[in-house]
């Protein structure tokens, strides 16, 4: 292939990112926004030894996979890739994705990947959204990062964000313009206001606001105050400090101008405190169906002494507590485990204990039967994993955000005598290509 040329090729396949993929005289060409069953125009962009990117110019043919974009910003935000592709195949794709990383990475094929669990209301499900500011040609943008760019697309709306979202966001921005607040500029690190940070609670009407600022003040603070005070449901108003440069959106310190700074949420019976900088599941509902498939794969009888490494505030440890005799959650970060006890607390639960610090340390100490892994996209890292192999737990149970980091930990487990027994597909984030998977792990016995 040659680049800047045009083809017409065929669309078979779809990538992690949510793209088509054609094949053209051998080689794999990646286009998004593409679908497979589509006939496409497009024009090629990029080409390598094995792979060439092609901009979608004009559709022949549509795929009968393709739908219309429920949101009007799908063209140009890069945060929900699959928009254009119908409910029912992004399900599809997505276990089809976590079944060809298990094959390719874990070279495990004699595995059956259950379908997708829907969602029923895919839409207005994300319970936390953060919102770049960026100033262009004098006009004030709060938004979404366009794809593969930090170029800000100004957004009033977001399809999968809290509909009261666009009240918040409508009111920052009225704030800065008037009170004519500096806007952060990435390239000087000039400028004050620098992200918008919102945590909803579903099941309560409670909002945390949160102005990440590049300094110690914020001038006319009692302003924003009482403007976001006549929006019903915000709990809490506060200030993130974040004076550093790159791209982390907030920093430790935090200020509160009004009100708690934390809300209050529930996953099924279970409470939880949750505070700026803890680790809370952006789909509170499709987290209860994750969370019932874990409890109901790691089969407690009440006899098992479980760890709940990466435990966050403690959500999966207090879900597990309900059917074990002990649950030991780890986690590295301070403030989250003083919201895990908090949250142990409000739902009267005693038999589980929080401790600070990392998991492998944890494990050296104690024999666990079952063990329950929740790890960021990167996975776990390989000596935690050693680790485990060497507690010999009857019962692994993984969940992950990241088809290839788990296909990649499943292989070490099942090359250090371990079998899959079971692999859920969840659909956590409708709209976008990444998908949640649960996998159960039983240690062979010789």
């Amino acid at each position: 292939m040659i680049k800047n040329e045009e083809y017409i090729v065929e669309v078979i396949d779809i990538n992690a990112n949510g793209g088509g993929v054609a094949k053209y005289e051998g080689m794999a060409v990646f286009i998004p926004g593409a679908v497979p069953g589509d006939v496409a125009k497009v024009k090629i962009i990029k080409v390598t030894k094995s792979y060439a990117v092609g901009k979608l110019l004009e559709l022949v043919k549509a795929s009968e996979h393709r739908a219309e974009p429920p949101c009007v910003y799908a063209a140009k935000c890069g945060g929900c890739v699959a928009q254009h592709i119908k409910y029912e195949f992004q399900l599809k794709y997505k276990q089809k994705q976590v079944k060809d990383c298990l094959e390719r990475i874990g070279k495990i094929r004699e595995v059956e990947v259950l379908p997708t669990i829907a969602m029923e209301n895919p839409i207005h499900y994300r319970n936390k959204a953060q919102y770049p500011i960026r100033e262009v040609d004098g006009k004030i943008q709060i938004g979404f990062y366009a794809a593969k760019s930090h170029q800000v697309v100004d957004i009033e709306d977001c399809v999968i964000g809290n509909q009261k979202n666009g009240v918040i966001v409508d009111a920052i921005r009225k704030f800065l313009k008037d009170n004519k607040i500096s806007i952060y500029n990435e390239a000087t690190h000039k400028g004050l206001a620098r992200h918008l940070v919102i945590r909803n609670s579903i099941n309560f009407d409670e909002a945390m606001v949160c102005l990440v600022i590049n300094g110690k003040k914020l001038p006319h603070a009692q302003d924003l105050v009482e403007r976001l005070r006549a929006i019903p449901g915000i709990t809490g108003i506060l200030l993130n400090h974040n004076t550093a440069k790159g791209n982390v959106i907030l920093a430790e310190q935090t200020t509160t101008l009004d009100g708690r700074d934390y809300i209050m949420d529930k996953i099924g019976e279970l409470t939880f405190k949750i505070s700026l900088l803890s680790f809370f599941q952006v789909n509170p509902v499709q987290t209860k169906v994750l969370y019932d498939i874990a409890l109901g794969v790691a089969a407690l009888t009440g006899s098992e002494t479980v760890l709940d490494a990466y435990c966050g505030i403690g959500t999966i440890s207090l879900f597990l507590a309900k059917e074990a005799k002990r649950v030991v959650g780890v986690e590295a970060i301070p403030q989250a485990v003083a919201n895990a006890n908090e949250n142990a607390q409000i739902n009267g639960i005693a038999n589980v204990e929080f401790v600070l610090g990392n998991a492998e340390d944890v494990v050296l100490g104690e024999k666990f039967d079952v063990v329950v892994v929740d790890p960021p996209r990167k996975g776990c890292e390989e000596d935690f994993l050693k680790t485990i192999v060497a507690n010999a737990p009857a019962k692994m149970v993984y969940i992950s955000c990241d088809p290839a980091t788990l296909a990649r930990d499943v292989k070490f487990m099942y090359e250090n005598g371990y079998v899959v027994n079971k692999v859920q597909p969840v659909d956590m984030f409708p709209y976008t290509s990444h998908v949640e998977t649960c996998v159960l792990l039983s240690r062979l016995t010789t």
